[in-house]
């Protein structure tokens, strides 16, 4: 079975730092952007490209491990991993509802932020639902992606498991685990809340899972890349196109036979059991991006501004477990802010730029950690310790 071997790849890279742009966007809370979003025209929008991107990233990061040390190694290596989300995860919902409760405090802003995140729950009934957020049985809406992803990744020592002894063994539980899904397999959101709820998690880890694996397989080469014809473009281009008039609400609220047929297949673009119609959609998508940037990206590859563009964003997906973490965070404060400034296209604009500005400087400032620059850095003499030196003697 082939192994991947550690190198980046610039399309790997361009497409999840796109990812963490859209996601920004489409958290602001009443933010005019998300009117143009990618899912505002179709069923899949940019939390498939995030789980996509981040499996082909884990058959990188990870799948070398399980290649090289073995089985063992490579599931402490996973186990380590989701031990870092998981702290990541807690360090979101803290510090967002920290803020949350500052902005309600202040009586500046006209929104009760708390309520809007629907986290009240917690504040009346702390104790239970703190242990339900340790354990990961109390997940809020707003933050269920990570919980989703740390379950993925301990299906990662499973699957691999399976590919040993014969890689459809591994298709086959991963199709499996979806077709579960949909039948009803699920965690429970709201586990020790006082009124009991049957909430699933909103992102439903084990047909999730399924997009995940797809974009492993490709990076892994268990699956070989789809070939570059003429007629799978206009394929892909015609499932995207004849998408458009079922996800686009202008036509939604205008047609009425679209609505009814839109409301009838419902479970097939269902976003918490990963509907069929998703799946289609994002590969249809990310066959025409792969084929757009060119054999290795290659036209990516670009001088002058829209180099220095690409190479932006391709820094941000390079971090972006941090910035996916940040954005959480800073999209309720931007969404808040823009909520008090009447939500205007000038606040609008204002606001979606800081955004980005911000999550580009978290992604420099992750690097900058990531690359330990006190291991190579040269300690220097202070005048102090110049002055306390011991001198030379004169010589006479």
């Amino acid at each position: 079975m082939p192994h991947p071997t550690r190198q980046r790849d610039l399309r790997l890279d361009f497409f999840r730092g796109l990812g963490m742009f859209i996601i920004l966007i489409a958290h602001i809370t009443g933010n005019p952007w998300t009117l143009w979003i990618p899912a505002r025209f179709g069923f899949s929008d940019a939390t498939e490209m995030f789980v996509f991107c981040s499996g082909m990233a884990s058959a990188v990061a990870f799948g070398a491990v399980f290649g090289r040390a073995g089985w063992l190694m490579g599931t402490l290596r996973i186990l380590h991993r989701i031990w870092q989300v998981y702290w990541v995860h807690l360090g979101v919902f803290f510090v967002t509802l920290l803020l949350m409760l500052a902005i309600n405090m202040t009586g500046v802003f006209p929104r009760d932020e708390v309520g809007a995140l629907n986290l009240y729950p917690f504040i009346t009934n702390t104790g239970p639902n703190l242990i339900g957020l340790m354990t990961l049985t109390y997940v809020p809406n707003y933050f269920d992606i990570l919980p989703m992803y740390l379950v993925i990744l301990a299906l990662i020592p499973v699957m691999m498991g399976l590919a040993r002894a014969d890689v459809r063994l591994a298709f086959a539980a991963s199709l499996g685990l979806w077709v579960a899904a949909t039948a009803g397999l699920n965690f429970p959101a709201e586990l020790w809340f006082i009124t009991p709820s049957d909430r699933g998690w909103y992102f439903n880890p084990f047909a999730w899972q399924l997009v995940f694996f797809t974009g492993f397989a490709l990076m892994a080469g268990w699956i070989p890349a789809p070939p570059v014809r003429r007629s799978l473009v206009w394929l892909a281009a015609g499932i995207v196109v004849l998408s458009v008039p079922f996800a686009w609400g202008k036509i939604i609220g205008q047609v009425e036979v679209i609505r009814d047929v839109r409301q009838s297949a419902a479970p097939l673009f269902d976003k918490t059991n990963f509907g069929i119609l998703r799946f289609v959609h994002f590969l249809a998508l990310a066959y025409l991006a792969w084929v757009a940037v060119g054999p290795m990206g290659a036209r990516l590859r670009q001088a002058g501004w829209i180099g220095e563009i690409v190479a932006l964003v391709c820094r941000v997906g390079q971090q972006s477990l941090a910035v996916f973490a940040a954005s959480m965070v800073l999209a309720r404060v931007l969404g808040a802010v823009l909520n008090l400034a009447g939500g205007g296209a000038l606040a609008a604009l204002a606001v979606n730029l800081a955004g980005f500005a911000l999550i580009i400087a978290v992604a420099r400032l992750a690097a900058f950690f990531k690359s330990q620059p006190w291991k190579t850095a040269t300690a220097r003499p202070s005048p102090m310790a110049a002055d306390l030196a011991p001198q030379p003697e004169a010589r006479s």
